[in-house]
């Protein structure tokens, strides 16, 4: 690939052949970006329910959960996305009922946070598991679900950024309706989709080193993932070229979405350690479980043990009688 410029850029991205896009099986077809999605989801149960069986939590609880947190997440990515892009629906030359049309694309993660807490809260009281705990082995699940998730808009040729002459860039074809107007073919463009790939697969590490070395429960992990995922979204949203709509400041909805992620997640962070400074030893509700591990602590907390170094990086195994110090 030759940059608008004359200069030759060796490793820039290829963006994949059409024909890439998906399949048919009879009169259904089947969208690869749809693939990437559901691949970065199984993903995060696996993970979730790993962790989650590790700390106490009952077997299968994770697939129970998602059984209400997916489609909650997947109509609130929906909702949002439309709320922030709503000059794509309303309007002249509009129909309204492509709301309804998922499968042409939009869907935000932001949105999907807000809906997929609703139903991880239902399913979490339905199995008998408490909230705070399944976030926090949720955490670095999410991370990896959104890194996978993300290569489905590689194959969908879309989430790029502004034009770059940076040598990996992101090569777009001109037929491309996002293509800018006024840019020469070949232009090379941000490869947004592979910046918060990796941004999400280091807060991953991140979360996961850090759990073997300080207590990250009560919802602390949760509260770091938002911190994380909310400052890299905003400088990603900075350099897009099909933000969603202005706001105050003329500032992209998604950045003010962004930065309400990292103060909620500051505030979960502060205000659960100075609620909780005692260490969690279940992640069971009270009145489910048998033995001590379904009973609260003299403080009304949950129960579980804290993590120590040399533990799992999937999650702490349980260790009954034994705890370590709160840091």
């Amino acid at each position: 690939m030759i940059h608008a410029s004359g200069a030759v850029a060796p490793l820039s991205i290829p963006s994949p052949d059409p024909s890439w896009d998906g399949f048919s099986i009879g009169p259904l077809t089947v969208h690869t970006y749809a693939l990437c999605l559901m691949a970065g989801i199984a993903a995060a149960v696996w993970l979730t329910s790993r962790r989650l069986t590790a700390r106490g939590g009952p077997q299968d609880a994770a697939l129970d959960i998602a059984f209400w947190a997916v489609p909650c997440g997947i109509v609130g990515a929906r909702i949002y996305h439309v709320l922030t892009h709503l000059g794509d629906y309303v309007g002249p030359g509009r129909d309204l009922v492509h709301v309804l049309y998922v499968w042409e694309g939009g869907i935000a993660i932001l949105g999907a946070l807000i809906g997929g807490a609703v139903g991880a809260a239902i399913g979490c009281r339905r199995v008998g598991v408490r909230l705070w705990s399944f976030a926090d082995t949720l955490a670095p699940a999410m991370l990896l679900a959104q890194a996978i998730g993300r290569l489905g808009n590689w194959f969908n040729h879309e989430l790029f950024g502004s034009a770059t002459t940076l040598p990996w860039g992101l090569e777009i074809p001109a037929s491309n309706p996002a293509f800018p107007d006024g840019l020469p073919a070949g232009t090379l463009f941000h490869p947004l989709f592979l910046y918060e790939m990796t941004w999400n697969l280091l807060g991953m590490a991140l979360i996961l080193l850090l759990e073997r070395r300080v207590a990250l429960r009560w919802g602390t992990a949760f509260g770091t993932y938002l911190v994380w995922y909310g400052a890299g979204r905003m400088w990603l949203e900075l350099l897009r070229i099909d933000p969603t709509s202005v706001t105050p400041l003329g500032l992209p909805a998604n950045v003010w979405g962004a930065l309400a992620a990292v103060l909620i997640g500051v505030t979960i962070i502060v205000v659960q350690r100075r609620r909780h400074p005692e260490p969690e030893t279940s992640v069971l509700r009270p009145g489910h479980g048998s033995g001590a591990a379904s009973e609260p602590t003299a403080a009304g907390a949950d129960a579980g043990a804290t993590d120590s170094p040399g533990e799992s990086d999937l999650g702490p195994r349980e260790h009954p009688g034994r705890t370590s110090p709160t840091p």
